[in-house]
């Protein structure tokens, strides 16, 4: 066979494997540059090929699987004041009814809703 016909197998299927490569390339890279992921964790793509050859082991069927394993997001945190038994507040960087930098008036604080059983 002619040497410039030959292919790799990521450019097998019409191109397909490779687009699925790419693909997962591309959603590491926006995790990469998502500022709310750490810029430092490892990414990992990983492609997985399955050949399953026929009875007369002429026909070899080949499926690939690209799977990316992604960053987490970083943890929102928060935190959250008891003001007695009943009634919890989140902690806001302002006093409630104190004038902003914008000239508004800094909102009350979120109060957690408190569900009781039993």
């Amino acid at each position: 066979m002619n040497e410039e016909k030959k292919r790799s197998i990521l450019q097998m299927a019409r191109g397909a494997i490779l687009e699925r490569a790419d693909y997962e390339m591309f959603r590491i890279l926006e995790n990469i540059l998502d500022p709310n992921t750490a810029p430092t964790a490892k990414r990992k793509l990983t492609l997985t090929l399955e050949l399953k050859p026929d009875d007369n082991r002429q026909l070899i069927t080949v499926s690939c699987a690209a799977k990316s394993a992604l960053a987490p997001t970083n943890p929102v945190v928060t935190s959250l004041y008891v003001a007695d038994g009943e009634n919890v507040v989140e902690m806001t960087p302002q006093i409630p009814g104190q004038t902003t930098f914008d000239g508004d008036e800094q909102e009350a604080p979120n109060m957690l809703k408190i569900v009781k059983f039993g």
